[in-house]
């Protein structure tokens, strides 16, 4: 019979014991490890597919190439879009004027309504007056965005003209548009007027893109007339009060060698309007009232003019918006004469 301590050492010296032996071990060591890789990372809870264009952008070059714009998208990315209801809800509150001028004149709806004589059309020359011209208020109340995209627009044009192409380029805008003007006021007024005019004005684009408005205008009352309105002391040189399709409007005839399908697309030209309307109405040289706007927008390669008829409720509406600019204007010359007494 072996003794016990050789069969120990026969069991020790065999590979296969000690092959069995071994899982046993290392089974015990792996658990051990496995246990610790269990403790909770918190890198594996990051959302990958969320970061991982940011990462591969930060490690892909040395050189920092983040700008104000990308910053911004990199924090609404990280925490999400910045939260404007406290701004617009500052923003949608509208604005309300301090000025109760009503855009028409009760005492002219109550009055006559015809002129002595309704062959002649007002013409008011335009005189020299400290009133500021709707023009001007205009021009000086635009908002900067408007004033951005001229200043671009200026820009560009002189990048592609030049300095001298491009005050070559308004100056034939503006005598097209004075030709024009006068070829309306022509075929407007009287035959006498039309014969003084050279056939090249006539047969304009422009003129030959209104043809089909024309046909719905009658009645005229003024053109190129000069208006003022006697409370809010402004003035204007208007281009022409008629009927259109039975309505009496003040109608502004305007160039432009882009679309303008929309009434959107005339910019200030509405508030334009409606001041000459409410000048009228309050302009003691004129015995009627007017409650109605046409813009009629003409176009240079002779396709047909957009219009855009506003009625009394739309003017009621922009009426409220030039109170507004004219307030503004009103302030703004106050503070410079404040600060320039002289």
């Amino acid at each position: 019979m072996q003794s016990l301590s050789g069969i120990c050492k026969k069991l020790g010296t065999s590979s296969r014991f000690f092959l069995q032996l071994t899982p046993s071990v290392g089974f015990s060591t792996s658990c051990y490890f496995f246990i610790q890789k269990k403790k909770k990372n918190p890198y594996q809870e990051v959302d990958q597919d969320k970061y991982s264009n940011l990462i591969r952008s930060i490690v892909s070059t040395r050189i920092s190439s983040q700008t104000p714009e990308s910053l911004f998208q990199e924090d609404d990315l990280l925490y999400g879009p910045v939260s404007k209801y406290k701004a617009q809800e500052q923003e949608s509150r509208p604005k309300v004027t301090q000025n109760t001028v009503l855009l028409l004149n009760p005492e002219k709806r109550n009055g006559s309504d015809t002129l002595p004589d309704s062959s002649i059309p007002l013409k008011i020359p335009l005189q020299k007056n400290k009133m500021p011209s709707v023009t001007r208020i205009l021009q000086q109340t635009m908002t900067a965005k408007q004033i951005l995209i001229l200043e671009r627009w200026k820009q560009r044009m002189i990048l592609e003209l030049g300095e001298d192409g491009f005050a070559k380029y308004t100056s034939d805008i503006f005598l097209q548009g004075k030709h024009f003007h006068e070829a309306l006021e022509a075929i407007l007024s009287s035959q006498d007027q039309l014969k003084e005019l050279d056939e090249k004005t006539i047969s304009s684009g422009y003129v030959a893109s209104v043809q089909h408005v024309l046909k719905d205008i009658s009645g005229v009352r003024a053109l190129e007339s000069a208006v003022h309105h006697d409370t809010l002391k402004y003035l204007g040189l208007l281009d022409c009060v008629a009927e259109y399709r039975g309505k009496l409007c003040v109608i502004d005839w305007k160039t432009s060698e882009k679309p303008k399908p929309f009434i959107r697309n005339t910019y200030d030209n509405p508030l334009q309007v409606v001041a000459y309307v409410g000048a009228i109405n309050h302009d003691a040289n004129y015995n009627f009232e007017v409650q109605c706007g046409l813009i009629v927008v003409a176009y240079k390669d002779g396709s047909p003019a957009h219009t855009h008829f506003m009625d009394s409720d739309l003017c009621s509406q922009y009426w409220s918006k030039w109170l507004l600019r004219l307030e503004k204007y009103t302030e703004k010359e106050k503070n410079q004469t404040t600060l320039n007494p002289d």
